[in-house]
């Protein structure tokens, strides 16, 4: 239900903050006090169209804020959480409407957008008037309602979900026409496609590894010469080895005769040839290493010029060249099957659509049973409203063959207000009194069913008086008792049933401007302003004594 209400710098309103209870609360209050001030204030709050003129005279910005108390499991909590919004304690919705015409949304105090809170406002509140267009609007919600009446909500979901299985199979049947399509005018260059890259063949990461070996290759040609002449003068016929080891052998000998002056001789001579023999080996390595056929060479080069070549003709890089040839086969495979399995997901598209059709057509029968009881129900309630002579109608038209969400049915609520009249869609035929008690009958009929916790009801009492008035008054006590209801009135017998009085008045503010206030009275005060409405500016003895018959009516009935 909507707990609190806060209200900053809208309108005729400075400063508001109003705590909502559980039953039937009315505002009453003179003409132009601020009654639908307060009700816009509230739709801004819901995502109703914000406007620059809404901000009080002098302010900068106004402000809204509306705190909804709503149970761990109502659907607006799941709407929360399905759009990544914390949904843990109350629902806090605030408005802010600047002087310029921008506005900004928080929900939970997470920034949000105007079309989000729109929605989140929908399973909130409802809110009914004379000029209704906020409510029952869309003619979607007519028959949401009826199935909510009718208990239908499982077999709607299983519609909801054999559509999106029909749709889901009839966009893999399109999908795969036009795969086919596309590969038979393109069977002859896919086939010469893959035929040319099967046999090329290419490899993962073949490019990098050729072009590291061709890389290497041409270093090797250019160092070949040095290392080979390095190669001859240590191990050809100018290598000083042999004269060194002759050498060191002939000292060797003639040591005996002065071993102090020949020994490190010997020695640095044999380090020499030990470090000639090192580079020798290192020699030989490199020239096994850089030993190639140029043979090899120009293969390498061919095949790497060759899948570069590939790849410029198919404008893909060399590494993506295997994926493609794959793709292509697979186009190739579906071409080739595509009859086969074109007659798989034609079967499966009926299949499903079978199934939709079965449920859709359980769904159609039970919305027609339904709509007989939903007419009795609402029926009921018309003579008690002045409306004996009207007729509520359930408007229900099937097209078996324009598949859809929510099932093969347009919903409409119709009315005929009198004998022998054209019956029409309700927000049209109907008057503006009409409409409202329409509008009452229909929520009463349905209780809280398909509805939302709070609903509100503007001035639905204009234009009765009398036992209408008070067969209005009954039925919002009624309702009252399965949802919140927040009714702005004109009528003393709607009054008089309030669990919840507010005054809503207008003075001047201590800065000589006019505010909006708003106040719950108490048991006297209600008296007083009942009497208020009964006589007018001037309030006389009868008119107190008839309002207090009034709310002595109203307690004794709660009390039962």
């Amino acid at each position: 239900m909507l707990a609190q209400l806060s209200i900053r710098d809208i309108v005729l309103i400075e400063k508001l903050d109003i705590e909502f209870k559980e039953g039937l609360s009315v505002l009453t209050g003179e003409t132009g006090a601020g009654k639908s001030i307060l009700l816009d204030s509230l739709s801004l709050a819901l995502g109703a169209r914000g406007d620059a003129s809404l901000v009080r005279h002098g302010a900068t910005q106004g402000q809204v804020t509306a705190v909804f108390d709503v149970p761990a499991k109502h659907p607006a909590r799941e709407f929360l959480r399905q759009n990544d919004i914390d949904d843990d304690g109350d629902i806090i919705l605030r408005r802010v409407q600047a002087g310029d015409g921008r506005t900004r949304v928080f929900i939970n105090d997470q920034a949000a957008s105007v079309a989000l809170l729109k929605e989140l406002g929908k399973r909130l509140v409802e809110i009914h008037g004379q000029h209704d267009d906020r409510a029952l609007v869309d003619i979607d919600l007519h028959r949401n309602l009826l199935d909510a009446f009718g208990g239908a909500e499982e077999l709607v979901i299983k519609v909801n979900q054999a559509y999106r299985s029909w749709r889901d199979a009839v966009s893999a049947l399109s999908k795969h026409k036009a795969k086919v399509e596309v590969a038979e005018r393109e069977g002859d260059y896919l086939r010469a496609s893959v035929e040319e890259l099967t046999k090329l063949d290419p490899q993962e990461g073949e490019e990098e590894e050729l072009a590291e070996r061709r890389s290497t290759m041409m270093k090797s040609e250019k160092i070949a010469t040095d290392v080979n002449e390095a190669s001859d003068m240590l191990s050809g016929h100018a290598s000083p080895v042999p004269s060194l080891a002759s050498l060191v052998r002939r000292l060797e000998r003639k040591m005996v005769e002065a071993p102090h002056l020949l020994e490190p001789i010997i020695t640095e001579i044999d380090a020499a040839l030990d470090s000639l023999a090192r580079a020798q080996d290192g020699i030989e390595e490199a020239m096994r290493a850089i030993d190639f056929d140029p043979r090899v060479l120009e293969q390498v080069e061919e095949r790497l010029f060759a899948l570069r070549a590939a790849a410029r003709k198919f404008s893909v890089p060399v590494s993506e060249l295997p994926a493609l040839r794959d793709r292509m086969d697979a186009d190739i495979a579906d071409l080739d099957a595509g009859t086969e399995k074109l007659a798989r997901l034609e079967q499966a598209v009926e299949d499903a659509a079978i199934i939709y059709d079965r449920f859709a057509k359980e769904l159609s029968k039970k919305r027609y049973e339904t709509a007989a009881h939903l007419k009795d129900a609402v029926m009921a309630e018309l003579p008690a409203l002045k409306l004996e002579r009207a007729e509520f109608i359930v408007e229900i038209s099937t097209d078996d063959k324009m598949r859809n969400a929510d099932g093969i049915d347009t919903v409409e609520y119709w009315v005929r207000t009198n004998p022998g009249t054209r019956a029409g869609p309700m927000m049209k035929v109907a008057s503006g009194g009409e409409l409202s008690r329409f509008l009452l009958a229909l929520k009463v009929a349905l209780a809280d069913r398909g509805s939302a916790p709070t609903l509100v009801f503007d001035e639905i009492d204009t234009g009765v008086g009398g036992a209408v008035a008070d067969a209005i008054g009954q039925r919002l006590s009624r309702l009252s008792g399965r949802v919140q209801v927040l009714s702005v009135t004109h009528a003393p017998q709607v009054a008089a049933r309030a669990s919840t009085h507010f005054l809503i008045a207008k003075a001047e503010t201590k800065a000589g401007s006019i505010a909006t206030s708003i106040r719950v009275m108490v048991p006297e005060e209600r008296q007083e302003e009942i009497a208020r409405m009964l006589a007018g500016a001037s309030i006389t003895a009868e008119a107190r004594a008839a309002a207090e018959q009034l709310l002595n009516a109203n307690y004794a009935e709660q009390a039962l």
